[in-house]
């Protein structure tokens, strides 16, 4: 059977246990009540005043030919199983090692870092973020006109806005390429990419929604602040892929303003980490591609840019792939065993993360326990309660709340709807 639709078949039967899965948290802001996304008429009346116009026509898709969550689960699986069949082209593209690239499409498609973007609805800004992009360098791989590779380029910024990093791929692609074809080879191939990439930035700063949350952004904390912060974030996500525990749909990693030795040690690992990509690039180029598209995907939402949200699981939906290129493409020789035991844990785990999405309960109560400190879970832990008409568990939340965030206004205003 052909290995692209092996990897994309494991990947729809890995995330069957995602139907189980409810609307959530964000789902209600940018889907369900969200009338925006209701009906065709309605998301073109609107569609100069927003942002990710492409995103928005897939919910509305979805909505519109049923607003159940079934339709929703279908697309972002279907999505998944075509970017694990994306990366598997691209990884034999690039670096000749079908079997390499057989094995990290695989563990793409069933780790459970994954779970955030695909099971989790409006996760899908990053899975279907990633479908236009990985179409995009696919097609500039193979050497497709560059009108293609920029429509699909267009299209992935139209979706999430962390697609910016695809020209820079591409040139990393070529720095792993042999032979070397030359700057001016590679402006041929890659200027509409750049100049599209400018543009788009000429048209954030020109867009007040996106000014806004830039400004919002460095109102939170500073630059200095941010860098320190995102050592901490950037650490937590790789213990996320390589320990295959704690997941956590809202971390609440907190800001750091001052070094401490777990932080300078995580910021030595990291340098380390980046120090052996760029050593390798042309020694061992799937060692210096794949630890640089880490870092690289990681980029956009974790470096100079505040967030509200330090890190998130589905930060790791492009960026786990590069370190399973990484690991695996030395080896032209599996151990068969050994890759059943690894595929069996991932999906046993990834199928585990999956079902904590089936009620909203089962979801902040897995929050709460990993995070107790946040309060803003333990408030949507109450407000589950509370639908579910559990009053005193949710009233008890909503006291949690306050407790660790006395200025938590929808805890205040929760608790006193049930009094």
């Amino acid at each position: 059977m052909n290995p692209a639709l092996v990897v994309a078949l494991v990947a729809v039967l890995a995330y069957l246990p995602t139907f189980a899965g409810v609307f959530h948290f964000d789902d209600y802001n940018v889907i369900v009540h969200y009338d925006t996304v209701h009906s065709w008429q309605t998301l073109l009346e609107r569609a100069g005043g927003g942002v990710r116009p492409l995103l928005k026509a897939t919910y509305a898709l979805n909505w519109t030919l049923g607003p159940g969550e079934f339709g929703f689960h279908l697309f972002n699986i279907a999505v998944h199983a075509l970017n694990a069949a994306l990366l598997f082209f691209i990884g034999r593209d690039l670096f000749r090692n079908p079997s390499a690239a057989f094995v990290a499409a695989l563990l793409f498609a069933l780790h459970p870092a994954a779970t955030e973007a695909v099971t989790y609805i409006s996760g899908r800004s990053s899975s279907l973020m990633a479908s236009f992009y990985l179409g995009a360098l696919l097609v500039y791989l193979r050497g497709g006109h560059w009108s293609l590779s920029s429509l699909l380029f267009v299209c992935a910024a139209a979706v999430r806005e962390t697609a910016v990093t695809l020209p820079a791929a591409l040139l990393l692609c070529e720095f792993t390429a042999r032979p070397w074809p030359g700057w001016k080879e590679i402006l041929r191939r890659q200027g509409a990419h750049w100049a599209l990439l400018a543009a788009g930035g000429l048209f954030v700063l020109l867009n007040p929604r996106y000014f806004d949350h830039l400004a919002f952004g460095y109102s939170l904390r500073s630059l200095g602040d941010n860098l320190l912060t995102q050592v901490g974030g950037i650490a937590y996500l790789v213990s996320r892929l390589v320990g295959l525990h704690g997941y956590n749909i809202d971390p609440a990693l907190p800001t750091l303003s001052a070094w401490d030795s777990m932080l300078v040690f995580e910021a030595m690992l990291l340098l380390v980490l980046l120090i052996l990509g760029i050593a390798n690039i042309r020694s061992r180029p799937w060692i210096g591609f794949g630890i640089l598209w880490f870092f690289l995907q990681l980029a956009p939402t974790n470096s100079l840019v505040p967030r509200v949200d330090v890190a998130n699981d589905r930060q790791l939906y492009l960026a786990c792939w590069g370190i399973f290129v990484a690991l695996f493409f030395s080896f032209d020789d599996f151990s068969k065993p050994l890759m059943a035991v690894v595929i069996s844990i991932l999906a046993s785990v990834s199928i585990s993360r999956q079902l904590d999405y089936a009620s909203e309960v089962r979801l902040w109560e897995s929050s709460v326990r990993l995070s107790p400190w946040n309060a803003r879970a333990h408030n949507n832990l109450g407000y589950a309660y509370q639908l579910e008409g559990r009053t005193a568990l949710a009233r008890r939340e909503y006291e949690t709340a306050l407790f660790l965030d006395p200025r938590h206004d929808k805890a205040r205003y929760n608790l006193l709807l049930l009094r």
